[in-house]
């Protein structure tokens, strides 16, 4: 998962990227920007990571030759976060490397977008990332001002709608030796000229590893427990807990996930199993991520994941109670006197 309500917009390049086979030209910027207005910080942040927030699978850099060196994109990446003086240099170098495989004729012009951010998360930490986008698509804005007695309009031509971005990719500073984590955006990949984006400007491969396909399994059930199962069944929150910790427990006891297993001993009723594969299926669907059935778990993944599954009861504001085993020894009820919830709680000894 991307989030960016931490991150800060340090450095922007801006070039013109012409199509090779239509006799178009680049255009260079003599130097970088550093954006002063707060404003135009904020709109920029949406325009460039906001689809972000939605990717869920991640990339590697790869190359042909497994020398990721020889992969452009990773070796200009790589400088500029060695020495970040270099970060203008190498976005140009960034645009003319975009230009020279821009050999499609329906490949459309537009400005290339080159960013650091710092401060970016992804999958709970946080990171600097180098953001390269490209703006393809410009539409027509009416602007409606007040003037005199009433109101007045005009138009605003060749703009850009910041809430469609055309393609991008985040390159964020970690696992450098695999490729960095990569996440990338190409609104369209259905058309045969955009494969150039990610199979031939960025050549990455699919990080489908057990780290991410134990990350992603766990993070779906826990939105299904915390978010679907009530719209199907009447469920307690210790109910919910219970679940969640049951998840947690074969995962941590389990070397390899499998979906009938899990779902057979973690959940255990027929109409919640059944609802629990709908759901995943719907999730695959929703963010083009596919979940194998069996896989070797990821013991780093489930270490990072165990701290987003809370086993806290939170009782108004004066009583948390944490639940990590049998949820038999929890008892909820109402007290008619004090017209007020208790838990009643059974245990051996104090420690």
């Amino acid at each position: 998962m991307i989030t960016f309500f931490e991150a800060s917009l340090a450095e922007l390049s801006i070039h013109r990227i012409g199509n090779k086979l239509q006799d178009e030209f680049y255009v260079l910027s003599e130097q970088s920007m550093y954006i002063q207005d707060e404003m135009l910080k904020q709109l920029l942040l949406q325009y460039f990571l906001s689809p972000y927030e939605k990717v869920n699978e991640i990339y590697h850099f790869m190359h042909p030759n497994d020398d990721l060196n020889l992969n452009e994109v990773y070796h200009f990446a790589s400088e500029i976060f060695a020495n970040g003086d270099l970060f203008h240099e190498n976005s140009k170098k960034l645009a003319t490397y975009l230009y020279d495989i821009s050999n499609h004729p329906k490949i459309k012009s537009g400005e290339l977008y080159v960013a650091y951010f710092e401060n970016v998360q992804i999958e709970g930490d946080l990171h600097d990332a180098i953001g390269i986008f490209k703006s393809e698509t410009k539409e027509s804005y009416i602007k409606v001002y007040p003037e005199q007695s009433g109101f007045a309009l005009s138009y605003e031509q060749e703009a850009i709608n910041i809430s469609k971005l055309d393609k991008g990719c985040l390159i964020f500073n970690t696992d450098k030796e695999q490729g960095f984590k990569v996440a990338v955006i190409d609104q369209t990949n259905r058309s045969a000229e955009a494969v150039y984006w990610k199979d031939e400007f960025l050549r990455l491969k699919v990080r489908n590893d057990n780290y991410s396909q134990t990350q992603n399994v766990l993070g779906v059930y826990k939105n299904f427990i915390t978010e679907k199962l009530d719209e199907e069944f009447e469920v307690t929150k210790t109910d919910k807990i219970d679940l969640l910790n049951r998840s947690m427990k074969y995962f941590k006891e389990k070397e390899s996930f499998d979906i009938d297993e899990f779902a057979n001993e973690v959940i255990a009723n027929q109409e919640g199993i059944d609802l629990f594969k709908s759901y995943k299926k719907s999730y695959e669907e929703e963010f083009d991520t596919p979940i194998a059935d069996t896989f070797d778990i990821s013991d780093a993944a489930v270490k990072k994941q165990a701290k987003a599954f809370k086993s806290i009861l939170k009782l108004d504001k004066n009583f948390h109670i944490y639940i990590h085993g049998n949820k038999e020894l929890i008892e909820k009820g109402f007290d008619d006197d004090r017209s007020m919830n208790y838990y009643k709680v059974y245990f051996r000894e104090e420690q």
